[in-house]
């Protein structure tokens, strides 16, 4: 299995479960911190163990590879609370 796909795979969780804590919680949305930065805090995670193993930081992961893993996160955060009937505002 490849990094990418790893890291696809988590993004996808990453999306997955915030979107299940807006249909628990709704107020979490309203939080200062949006869901949609939980997302792109998740894809700075990621990088930072790459650090921490000695690498050079974005050695790991292309910039599309990125892009595309930001996009699943939201859109899987996005589809939680829509299919569940949650009037949740994201942005």
């Amino acid at each position: 299995m490849t990094v990418d796909k790893i890291f696809f795979g988590y993004m996808a969780l990453v999306g997955l479960a915030g979107g299940a804590l807006l249909v628990a919680y709704p107020a979490v949305g309203d939080f200062w911190l949006k869901p949609y930065f939980w997302v792109l805090i998740a894809v700075a995670v990621f990088d930072v163990g790459a650090v921490l193993r000695g690498q050079a930081p974005g050695s790991m992961l292309t910039m599309p590879a990125r892009l595309l893993g930001f996009v699943i996160g939201v859109v899987a955060l996005v589809v939680v609370p829509t299919l569940a009937g949650s009037s949740v505002q994201f942005f």
